[in-house]
């Protein structure tokens, strides 16, 4: 029997699990057995718990419904547990180093007790101290093991579950399990204590629990906040039965009616049934109120005693009168944000146009990626909704001579921002757009992520520097409200750098639809277009940014790589797009030095990638993309040390590359002579690669995303993924064939 059973709900935090499990198997008192609690087999949370069991015993997942929340999912951990004693640890939180070690060694000293009860830090989710906010309760608890009538002030209704370990047959001898709905932990504290006869602190912090930038579900309005009064109810019904001297029950009356009158106090949270609440938390109060009780001192005193008299409109009174004051304190101005046009500022009170869906990509550098590819399935499938590109000066040309387009800080441009329902982009719309009531913002991304990205950039200085302000990157994060996703690493990691309230849509990315539905036609027509030779094999070299460089860099002597690759050897260079115009990156767009073909400034990524036999990149996410064909990549990573460090990278690519892995161009060129490229060895590696990252491209996600968002249709009449092998490629030139 383990000495400790970790119970890890995760539903709704697969982002940011297992950085939960890695803090759990990373402790240095190992005796314990791992349990995350996943939603069902295939769920993003599933997949992680199951890497982490394939490699490590002590992990058992267990499944428990999204319908049971998260009492169902800590009581199904509880039962398939086999521990001594029982932890419960939120998806999103962290074990402390040597929390493990500081529990076994307290109550070694302390004997076997029915709860432990012990600190832990409140991390704000970005900026700020963390707080102990039990450290004062715990304080003033005797040293030893002790009966909870020595401290009464210990309750257990202040102290969240994953703030205590507790003796598994304690809890099954009472058959103590999670009340059912929200506020469950305030339930679960107070019949823990209730029961337990010996019980201890331990004055250290072994928990951090990270808040969540959206905040805590229980602040949000609902009917949900009835749920509270229920536990409320529980807890002091069992307190009677019990026959709780008045000497504890009244401490645990005031905790739990600081939290009613909380919520009291906020007629926000309860819309349309604020005043049901007040009657029923005013009939508790009458009916459970202690012999002697006497209201707290101040502000909350006084609404103890209006709530007993039932005087509602008083309590509501002294709210207003609270607020008041708080608004005089908050009546310094604070800058707004700009409206840099007045015209915008007043469409913004005419009604959306319910047909009109606004598109952009890269800021407005043209007709590409993924808008391009929504745009274009949405003129066969939802005609009626209206279509307008957003361009930069300059770049009206590169459209195509039907798709209607406005000029990026141009009359139109404003109108159209301020009516659309639908506005969909693969970065940002400018500061000053507006997220209306009814709009819906489509955030399609442009890329998996290797490098860091978002708020996860903050630890690496080089990269915060040219981000800039991290609040204003989630503000604009405020106003998605559909991400795309083209494989769960993504929506994981998608989760923890821009985190939001918006829906994740495993839909694929419509951009890589092509690559399952060009034609040998069209790989022939595009090859022409860029001037590859016939009967040769054409390498896209494409490697990725750094934001430790000025400027392009092609770090390989093209020249050199294909006289010593062999003579059947052309390059095709693409520098990122932040170099599409350097004139370091050259710029005609099928420019020409001998062997090399410079195609940064071809319009199309995708062509480019449909046009090449083989990808030779470093750690540019396009080999994501590029793995959809099922051709031939190898990585060049010559700095990926120097890369890692001061990018910051979301995994180890080194350790599940797509191909080889060269480090010099001799290794390089060397791969490319003996053709171990193509070779058996590098079908694998691309085998693997692609069952992890190519999972939603399957052709039909352009598809998916106008039938779901901009039809409405129920995700239930969504085309489903096609699995991986019975997708087809488009197919390689003849050479590659052949070979």
């Amino acid at each position: 029997m383990p000495r400790f059973s970790i119970i890890v709900p995760s539903h709704g935090v697969a982002g940011r699990l297992s950085q939960a499990l890695d803090s759990v198997l990373a402790q240095s008192f190992g005796d314990l057995e791992l349990i995350p609690v996943c939603d069902g087999p295939g769920t993003p949370a599933a997949d992680v718990a199951g890497t982490y069991a394939e490699r490590d015993p002590r992990v058992a997942p267990v499944h428990s419904p999204p319908s049971a929340g998260l009492s169902g999912a800590r009581n199904a951990g509880a039962r398939a547990a086999s521990g001594a004693y029982l932890l419960f640890l939120d998806g999103d939180d962290l074990l402390l180093p040597g929390a493990l070690a500081a529990l076994d060694a307290r109550l070694a000293g302390t004997g076997d007790v029915d709860v432990l009860y012990f600190g832990h830090e409140r991390a704000p989710w970005w900026e700020g101290e963390p707080t102990d906010p039990v450290a004062p309760l715990l304080a003033g608890a005797p040293d030893g093991a002790f009966a909870p009538g020595r401290w009464p002030r210990l309750t257990g209704v202040p102290l969240p579950a994953f703030s205590a370990a507790y003796r598994r047959s304690f809890v099954t001898g009472h058959h103590l399990a999670f009340p059912d709905g929200y506020f469950t932990d305030l339930g679960w504290g107070g019949l823990a204590t209730l029961a337990a006869e010996r019980i201890a602190v331990l004055r250290r912090v072994l928990v951090r629990h990270r808040l969540r930038r959206q905040g805590s579900r229980l602040n949000l309005p609902g009917g949900q906040q009835r749920d509270l009064l229920d536990q409320v109810d529980l807890v002091l019904t069992r307190a009677a039965e019990r026959q709780l001297a008045a000497d504890r029950a009244r401490p645990l009356f005031e905790q739990l009616f600081a939290a009613v009158l909380k919520t009291a106090s906020r007629p926000e949270r309860l819309p349309g049934g604020h005043r049901a609440f007040f009657r029923r938390a005013r009939r508790l109060h009458r009916r459970h109120r202690p012999a002697g009780f006497r209201p707290p001192a101040g502000r909350l005193g006084v609404q103890h005693r209006l709530l007993a008299a039932g005087a509602y409109t008083a309590f509501r009174a002294l709210r207003a009168a609270n607020r008041t004051a708080a608004r005089a304190a908050e009546r310094v101005p604070r800058p707004r944000m700009l409206r840099t046009r007045l015209r915008y500022q007043t469409l913004l009170r005419r009604p959306l146009d319910a047909r009109l869906a606004v598109y952009c990509a890269y800021w407005g550098r043209g007709y590409v990626c993924s808008p391009a590819a929504i745009h274009a399935k949405a003129r066969v499938l939802a005609p009626h909704i209206r279509s307008v590109f957003l361009v930069e000066p300059g770049q009206e040309r590169t459209l195509p001579p039907d798709v209607d387009h406005a000029v990026i800080g141009s009359r139109r441009y404003w109108e159209v921002l301020a009516r659309a329902k639908y506005l969909i982009n693969n970065a940002n719309f400018a500061e000053g757009v507006v997220k209306r009531p009814g709009s819906v913002h489509v955030q399609t991304q442009h890329g998996t992520p290797l490098k860091t990205m978002g708020v996860d950039q903050s630890t690496y200085p080089v990269v915060a520097a040219q981000t800039g302000s991290f609040a204003k990157l989630l503000g604009r994060v405020d106003r998605w409200d559909v991400n795309l996703s083209s494989n769960r690493h993504s929506t994981q990691v998608w989760e923890r750098a821009f985190p939001g309230s918006y829906e994740a849509l495993e839909y694929g990315y419509p951009r890589n639809d092509v690559y399952c539905t060009a034609t040998a036609h069209d790989v022939a027509r595009v090859r022409r277009e860029l001037g590859v030779p016939e009967g040769v094999t054409a390498v896209l070299y494409a490697p990725t940014h750094r934001d430790h460089h000025t400027g392009f860099e092609p770090g390989l002597d093209l020249a050199a790589f294909c006289a010593a690759a062999g003579e059947d050897v052309v390059v095709l260079l693409r520098a990122h797009y932040f170099y599409d115009r350097d004139p370091a990156a050259g710029g005609d767009p099928n420019g020409r030095a001998g062997r090399v073909i410079d195609v940064s400034a071809h319009r199309s990524a995708e062509d480019v990638c449909l046009a090449a036999d083989v990808l030779v990149t470093d750690y540019s996410s396009i080999m994501f993309d590029y793995a959809n064909l099922d051709r031939p990549i190898v990585i060049h990573a010559d700095d990926w040390e120097v890369y890692r460090e001061t990018r910051g990278v979301c995994f180890d690519l080194m350790a599940a590359p797509p191909g080889p892995v060269t480090r010099t161009p001799e290794e390089l060129a060397r791969v490319f002579r003996d053709r171990t490229y193509a070779g058996a060895e590098s079908r694998a590696l691309r085998a693997a690669f692609r069952e992890r990252f190519c999972q939603f491209d399957d052709g039909l996600a352009a598809e998916r995303v106008v039938r779901r968002v901009l039809l409405g249709e129920p995700p239930e009449a969504i085309p489903p993924v096609i699995p991986l092998a019975e997708r087809l490629p488009a197919p390689a030139a003849a050479t590659l064939a052949r070979s």
